[in-house]
Order: C-alpha cells, then sequence, then structure tokens
C-alpha cells in the first residue's frame, strides 16, 4: 500500500536530522580531537612556564642567600670599624693601635657624620651625596638616613660626641641590585608569554601583584580572593623564599585560550543547533505558508467551480416548481441546493477573515448536530449534554459547522456506521468547551498529534484535510483550540474544542 504524503514527509525529515546528526557529531569529534591537541600544547607550555618560574625562584632565593652572607660580612666589617673608632676615641692621644689604625683607613666608603653635643656637624666622610657640609644642623630628616646602626658615642671634653655611620657604598649598591632582581623577577612572573593568570601574595595571602586579569573585576571585592581559590584547586602554588624566613606564593591557572578551547565544541554545538533551528523554523514557515496558498487558492477554485451547477441547479428546482411536481420533492431538492450553496460559502471564506457573531452554542450545536444525525444510520445513536444557561461565544456560523460536522463524520467512520456519538457543551477555567466523544476504534497515542497534520489519513481515498482545515478555523480565525483529549484503542476518542466564552 502506498504511504500517504505525511507518512513519507515524516520519514524524509526523520532521514534528514539523522544526517544532519552525523554531521553534527563528525564536526564536533573533530573539533574535539583539534581542541585537545591544542589545550595538550598549552598546557606543556604553562608546565614548562611553571617549572621555569621555580628554577628562577631557586635562582633568586640563593642569589638572596649570597648577599644575606655578604651582609653578615659587612656587618662585622662595620662592627670592627665601630670597634677601632671606640678605641681610637679610648686611646685619644696615644699611639693608635696598628690594626685599629689599619681598619679606619680602609674604610673610607663607609658615609659617617660627626655631630657635637649641639647637634651640629663637625666632619663628615664619604657624605656628600647628602649635601652637608661641616657647620650645619644635623636635622632628623638627615639622621633617618643613619639609622641602619646605633650611633658611636665620642666623649670630646666633658661632652659627648656621636659618629653616625651606614652601610658601605658597595653594600648599597649590591642590595640594590638585589632588588631589581626580585623586582625583574615578580615582573617575569606576572608577564608570563604563556600568558597564564598568576597571583603573587605573601605567606597570609596577602595579594602583593597580580597579571593576566580581567582588569574590570580585580577592584570588584573577593574577586582575587575567589580566583585565588580557583587556582589553588586548579594547581598547586609555587613557593619561593625571597625573603629570610618568609614563604611567598605564586597561583596560577590555565590561559584564558586554553579555558576557551575547553568550552569551543559546546559553543560550536550552540551554534550549530542554532543554526538548524533557524533553518528549520524557516523552513516550516516557508511550507506553511505554501500550504495556506495552495488552500486558499483551491479553496476559492472549488467556490467558483460550484457556483454555476448550484445556479442550474436552482433554476431547475424553479422549472420543477412550474411543472406541478410534488412539492415534497422540491423541498428535499431545495435543502440539498441549500447545502451545497453553504459549502460553496464555507470554502469561499477559507483564506479571508470571516466575520464572527456572538452565538448561543447550544442552538449551533443542535442546528448543526441535527443535521448531521438525519443524514446518518440509525444505528448511530446521539446525545446532547447541554446546559440550561447561555453560552455565547463569538464564532463565525458557517465555518464552525463544518468543524463540528467534520468532527462527527470522523466519529462515525470510527465507529463503522455503528455506535454512540456524545457531544458535551461546559465551561472550564472561563472557556467554553465541547467534547465531542465516539466510542469507536480510537487513535493511538503516538498518532493523536499526527491528525491534524496535512496529508495525514487512515481513509484509502481520503486527503487528509478534514482535521487540519478544522484546526486552522478554530485556532486561527476563532482564537481557540483543538485537540484530542483522551483517547483508547476499541473504547473512543474525544476530540475538545475550546473557545473564548463572551
Amino acid at each position: 500500500m502506498a504511504l500517504n504524503p505525511y507518512v513519507r514527509k515524516s520519514r524524509w525529515k526523520f532521514w534528514l536530522a539523522l544526517f544532519a546528526a552525523l554531521i553534527v557529531v563528525a564536526s564536533l569529534y573533530y573539533t574535539s580531537i583539534l581542541s585537545s591537541r591544542i589545550a595538550q600544547n598549552e598546557q606543556k607550555q604553562v608546565q614548562i612556564w611553571a617549572q621555569a618560574v621555580q628554577e628562577r625562584a631557586q635562582l633568586v632565593e640563593r642569589t638572596r642567600g649570597l648577599f644575606r652572607r655578604l651582609a653578615g660580612e659587612e656587618r662585622k666589617r662595620m662592627d670592627l670599624w665601630a670597634q677601632a673608632i671606640q678605641q681610637n676615641l679610648i686611646t685619644a692621644g696615644e699611639d693608635l693601635d696598628p690594626i685599629a689604625a689599619d681598619i679606619i683607613t680602609k674604610t673610607d666608603d663607609i658615609p659617617r657624620i660627626w655631630v657635637n653635643e649641639e647637634g651640629i656637624i663637625v666632619a663628615t666622610v664619604d657624605a656628600d651625596e647628602y649635601g652637608l657640609k661641616p657647620g650645619m644642623a644635623f636635622t632628623d630628616s638627615v639622621q633617618i638616613a643613619f639609622t641602619s646602626y646605633s650611633p658611636i658615642r665620642m666623649p670630646v671634653g666633658r661632652v659627648d660626641n656621636f659618629i653616625y655611620y651606614r652601610d658601605s657604598r658597595l653594600f648599597s649598591e649590591i642590595r640594590e641590585e638585589i632588588q631589581r632582581v626580585i623586582n625583574s623577577f615578580i615582573s617575569e612572573v606576572l608577564l608570563n608569554a604563556a600568558s597564564v593568570p598568576v597571583i603573587y601574595t605573601d605567606s597570609d595571602l596577602n595579594v602583593i601583584a597580580h597579571g593576566n586579569l580581567d582588569s574590570a573585576r580585580v577592584s570588584e571585592p573577593g574577586y582575587l580572593v575567589g580566583m585565588i581559590a580557583r587556582m589553588k584547586s586548579q594547581n598547586a602554588a609555587i613557593e619561593i623564599s625571597l625573603e629570610e624566613g618568609e614563604v611567598n606564593y605564586i597561583f596560577y591557572r590555565d590561559s584564558y585560550l586554553l579555558t576557551q578551547i575547553q568550552y569551543y565544541p559546546y559553543v560550536q554545538l550552540g551554534i550549530i543547533g542554532l543554526f538548524l533551528l533557524v533553518a528549520y523554523y524557516a523552513f516550516s514557515t516557508a511550507r506553511k505558508a505554501e500550504q495556506d496558498q495552495v488552500w486558499v487558492g483551491m479553496s476559492k477554485e472549488t467556490a467558483h467551480q460550484l457556483g454555476t451547477p448550484i445556479s442550474s441547479l436552482s433554476g431547475w428546482v424553479e422549472i420543477l416548481r412550474s411543472n406541478n411536481t410534488d412539492p415534497a420533492l422540491l423541498v428535499e431538492l431545495e435543502k440539498d441546493v441549500y447545502r451545497l450553496e453553504l459549502i460553496t460559502e464555507r470554502f469561499s471564506k477559507v483564506g479571508s477573515v470571516p466575520t464572527l457573531k456572538p452565538v448561543d452554542l447550544r442552538d449551533q450545536l443542535r442546528e448543526s448536530v441535527g443535521y448531521m444525525q438525519a443524514r446518518s444510520s440509525k444505528q448511530v445513536e446521539f446525545e446532547l449534554e447541554l446546559l440550561e444557561s447561555e453560552m455565547i461565544a463569538r464564532i463565525n456560523g458557517p465555518l464552525f459547522d463544518w468543524v463540528i460536522e467534520n468532527l462527527v463524520k470522523n466519529a462515525i467512520d470510527a465507529m463503522a456506521g455503528r455506535g454512540k456519538i456524545t457531544v458535551c457543551l461546559a465551561r472550564t477555567n472561563g472557556k467554553l468547551a465541547i467534547d465531542i466523544t465516539d466510542t469507536g476504534r480510537g487513535i493511538p497515542k503516538s498518532k493523536q498529534r499526527e491528525v491534524f497534520q496535512p496529508g495525514y489519513s487512515t481513509k484509502k481515498r481520503g486527503w487528509g484535510l478534514g482535521l487540519s482545515l478544522a484546526r486552522r478555523i478554530i485556532e486561527v480565525y476563532h482564537r481557540g483550540r483543538i485537540f484530542v483529549k483522551s483517547s483508547s484503542p476499541d473504547k473512543g476518542t474525544t476530540f475538545r474544542i475550546l473557545l473564548p466564552a463572551e
């Protein structure tokens, strides 16, 4: 048996969807492999960077250790110099100890200032950079620069003078160079070649510096704390010791490029899905518009074609009446001519905006169901369940009757011309509900949505347009809903129509 158009279309949809899914899966698989390779290379760069940071930190720490040793030696040297000065003062007027004299003469690179009891500078040695000269006052601001060591007390007569001194120039230069090395190390850590987000903290996790972070969010409260927590969960912190007894930490995470690469397949899937949805929507909209045009054109042409024979039949009725034909026969002929005119009117209204008028649905259902009952087998039982109060809705009479007659006719076909049809009218949630129930063979659950699709039909000669046009009339023209309320195999089906109540 040949497949109806809807089944063929459904199968085409299935195969096209399967083909699209295969394309998507293949694309995602290839992208995933490519992303994985890029991510591995990126991860290697990060690992190389982390290893280089650790090695550089060890080098800086060894340099600091060497500096500390030099500092210790410098301290000893300064202590020896201070002791020599003290000995020179104690033995004033006597021969200076040769060793002390040698120490004093070989420490001219140590900046020092002799200050009398009145706070006036008596003499300076190697302190020209401070702009100090004998006779100037030894101010607090100058004294701050010479607070690294305690001043040497120098008794002159009955009063005490003091000699202030500080680190030698060589020692100061070494310390400045060490600090430049540390600053250079921090800069290289923050501005790394791997573009890794980095946070540099002290032992209490107070942020000293950071790099490659979102500058717009760094000032947000809790941003750096939360970033440190995320970095700790991703990579172990690099510990470095740049100060004696103090450990600093370098926290880092994967670069933003690596993060983007990891999420790229999902972004690609979203883009492909969005494209498919837009394409499907555009295709469905175009197909629906095309169907609407076909239906409208077919309906208008059908109405036009029916117009001529209906006019001819009306003329023949008048001729038969003038020839004294049996009046009962003429009444039936006129009913059928009226019926044809009604069908023509219905077809002519498809595609145009129908006029809606407030109507009592009880009267409309009695007339429509009564018409079908009079033309059905006596083996079909009809039952109307209508409320006593008015049930007003805005409808177009001819089109509404078409829907009811179509549903009743389908119910009769489903029962094979024998059974019971119940039409119930009630109010539900502020709307008017019309339930048409039969005792026929029922509709499988998988097909309950398909019955309203154009081309779907269980009849060998059916076009599959009846329920599709019924849904268009109810949902497009009357702003209502029509659907299969319930259905059971060999027990029957209930179609429900919902209309806005007046």
